[in-house]
């Protein structure tokens, strides 16, 4: 399918490689291009382009920006070109505060995930949270010796959740859905969890598995 990618970051690209290796054929939004040059020789097959054009060519969209800069993104976009259109959303509420003792600040409280806040200015899309809890160096066939990790999504969309979960499997992981938009309140955390092993340990490639009996 055709898959656009909004962002230009570490992110943006760990999953359009990925995606490129599952024979998608893949756009990446940003406002810059010139800065994903050097990125584009060794992965020629990408296309690049403006924000607007990446939300419209794509069937499935990826969220892959700051969060800060996630509501701003999605007005660029456009609502024409997001209209019933699948987001994953990998973005976290970062403020942009220092950690605290390795504690990383959210701009949003506890009440209220930013996919919520997204979901409610853009009501015609169908946002899947996903991605936001592990680096991207591991975002794509992660291989670790206890086993495959756990991808925890949520959204208030099932056949949404079903296109994304099929898209995550097929990049190495097993899925988790946590239900709705609300559950993003508990996901979203998840990368100030992941964070504070790297802060305290300087170890930025673990993953969580979730285990049942």
């Amino acid at each position: 399918m055709n898959i656009g990618i909004l962002g230009s970051g570490d992110v943006a690209k760990s999953l359009a490689q990925g995606f490129l290796q599952q024979g998608h054929a893949v756009m990446l939004g940003t406002r810059d291009i010139h800065k994903l040059s050097e990125w584009q020789r060794t992965y020629d097959k990408a296309k690049l382009g403006n924000v607007a054009a990446t939300a419209q060519f794509g069937e499935v969209l990826v969220l892959a920006v700051k969060g800060t800069a996630a509501a701003a993104v999605l007005r660029d976009a456009g609502n024409a070109n997001l209209k019933g259109k699948i987001v994953i959303d990998t973005t976290n509420p970062l403020a942009d505060k220092p950690p605290v003792n390795g504690v990383l600040q959210f701009f949003t409280d506890m009440n209220l995930a930013l996919m919520e806040k997204l979901q409610a200015e853009f009501p015609d899309v169908r946002f899947v949270k996903a991605f936001n809890s592990v680096g991207s160096a591991r975002m794509v066939q992660p291989k670790y010796t206890d086993g495959t990790p756990t991808m925890f999504i949520c959204g208030n969309d099932d056949s949404a959740k079903q296109t994304v979960s099929k898209l995550v499997q097929a990049l190495g992981w097993e899925v988790a859905d946590m239900g709705k938009a609300e559950a993003a309140r508990a996901i979203e955390p998840l990368c100030m969890l992941w964070c504070i092993l790297g802060f305290k340990d300087n170890e930025w490639t673990h993953a969580f598995k979730l285990l049942r009996k």
